[in-house]
């Protein structure tokens, strides 16, 4: 039960590897100086949305107590609440983007990352409420979880799509704060 959650949850919070990609041509100054102010904000934040991720596989594929997947589970998800919320916060603060359609873009994007660090405080909340003591029940609930994992991802994807389709992904791309590592090795 462990490894499908952890398999449904690195889909979910591996959705900001999205940004990470080869560096794009010279393009737009403002557009590049934009995203500078986000990705130097937004790095910090993949940072930790990925070690969370990672001690939640860890979990999963160890032989881990429920409590155990339980407590990690629980301040992972708090962790990526707070990391997304955070993103569309420096979003916000870095202001309307210089592409057409900046605002409206600015707006669906932050829009989205808010959902998503919703999304994970509402994961974070159904998990610290399961009873661990029965494991039936537990795994029950685990199941759930994963179910929910889509939804609240959601958000986040939505609005990378919103910046990529503002053209915004070039130079998002180019900033080496917008560039997470990717666990696995993948050709480019």
């Amino acid at each position: 039960m462990n490894k499908k959650l952890a398999a449904a949850l690195s889909g979910g919070a591996v959705l900001m590897l999205v940004l990470s990609g080869c560096g794009g041509d010279d393009g737009d100054k403002k557009a590049d100086a934009w995203a500078k102010k986000v990705c130097d904000q937004w790095q910090p934040e993949l940072k930790k949305i990925e070690a969370a991720n990672a001690d939640i596989k860890r979990v999963a594929t160890e032989s881990s107590k429920p409590e155990d997947v339980q407590k990690t589970d629980s301040a992972a998800f708090g962790t990526m609440s707070e990391s997304y919320k955070t993103m569309g916060s420096a979003l916000q603060g870095a202001g309307v983007p210089p592409v057409k359609d900046g605002q409206k873009t600015l707006d669906a994007a932050v829009q989205g990352f808010e959902s998503t660090s919703k999304g994970y405080a509402d994961l974070k909340a159904k998990m610290d409420a399961l009873d661990a003591k029965d494991q039936t029940k537990f795994a029950e609930g685990l199941k759930e979880l994963a179910g929910g994992l889509e939804e609240a991802t959601k958000g986040g994807k939505d609005a990378l799509d919103q910046l990529k389709s503002g053209g915004l992904d070039k130079a998002m791309n180019s900033q080496k704060g917008c560039q997470v590592t990717a666990p696995t090795t993948a050709a480019s």
